[in-house]
């Protein structure tokens, strides 16, 4: 009797880990990666240096959906550090390495891909207004071979001009530092010149395309008495966040412009969470990757925004920052 026992326990167990296995099986092939290398063409318009921790970003949502760099990925990257004129040229490389889809950020790149293809799948990281600049037919239903991430950057553009009134509010001239190539530009400045108008503050724009520029851009600012200095929503701004802190700092003049504008010594930081759009673009790829067709993805717009006040650069220049806008800070920098 015993040995009949033993023998039914002795099957239980087999049975249940037989099932275990399998269903452990089942989970690797649900996880496992995927087969085909994928290949990624990545365009920029500026430097690799400048946002290499947005790629980790984007490589951590790759990795998470199963693609992993030297398995199953290859990422081709290119960088116009700063020179848009290079933006076609590159494009054209990447379509000519043969990409599955290739990744844009910001309104240049993104124009310079579609003219390079109308094949090949492109997630836009960023995009300042895709409908407006015609890059797509909507954000429900984009059509043709885009789709990805808007970040809303009239609007971005036009609350910097607001906040930089409510942090100081004896502000009545505000400069805006803006880059003539970047196309999305004259929506930009439409809507903070909209928001200056119903502010009752006068508006001066400093275009700048180089850092030779930005000596120009100083004399003039000087000269025409500037209160406080805001930033459109543009890559190449982005990239120069230390040039433009410089010459703020010198000045002693409030300033506002994206999250890492205000940690380079900046007074505030307003802007979508680059990260979180960077992640997110791994799951257009993987879409894209299983057969999606970029046309019928929606265009995403941002969840998340990073509001950034740097009270050690306000203390600098002598300025103090209202209680009411610290607390609503998501980061202060003391």
């Amino acid at each position: 009797m015993r040995l009949v026992d033993s023998l039914s326990d002795n099957l239980k167990w087999l049975r249940v880990s037989i099932i275990a296995f399998v269903l452990m099986a089942d989970g690797a092939v649900v996880h496992a990666q995927p087969a085909k290398v994928v290949r990624i063409g990545f365009l920029r318009p500026n430097s690799a240096a400048s946002t290499s921790n947005r790629m980790e970003s984007l490589r951590a949502g790759l990795r998470d959906l199963g693609y992993v760099e030297g398995k199953n990925l290859v990422i081709e990257s290119r960088w116009a550090d700063g020179n848009y004129d290079r933006l076609p040229g590159l494009a054209t490389e990447l379509v000519g390495l043969k990409v599955d889809l290739i990744l844009t950020s910001g309104t240049p790149g993104t124009r310079a891909a579609r003219s390079a293809t109308t094949t090949t799948p492109i997630i836009m990281v960023t995009s300042g207004d895709p409908v407006a600049v015609g890059l797509v037919n909507s954000l429900a239903r984009p059509g043709g071979n885009i789709t990805g991430s808007s970040n809303f950057a009239p609007e971005l553009s036009a609350k910097r001009v607001e906040l930089i009134k409510e942090a100081f509010p004896s502000t009545q001239r505000v400069g805006v530092i803006f880059n003539p190539d970047n196309s999305i530009n004259d929506r930009n400045l439409a809507a903070m010149e909209q928001t200056s108008k119903a502010l009752k503050l006068g508006l001066q724009k400093f275009g700048v395309r180089s850092a030779d520029d930005f000596k120009n851009a100083y004399s003039l600012i000087s000269k025409r008495r500037v209160d406080a200095v805001a930033l459109p929503e543009d890559d190449f701004l982005s990239a120069a966040s230390d040039q433009v802190v410089e010459l703020v700092s010198k000045q002693r003049l409030p300033s506002i412009g994206r999250a890492e504008f205000a940690e380079a010594g900046g007074i505030i930081g307003y802007a979508v969470n680059f990260f979180d759009l960077y992640r997110r673009a791994a799951i257009f790829v993987d879409k894209i990757v299983k057969g999606a067709n970029p046309g019928d993805l929606p265009v995403e717009q941002p969840r998340k925004f990073d509001f950034i006040v740097n009270l050690k650069a306000a203390k600098q220049i002598g300025s103090t920052i209202p209680p009411n806008v610290l607390a609503r800070a998501d980061k202060v920098i003391r």
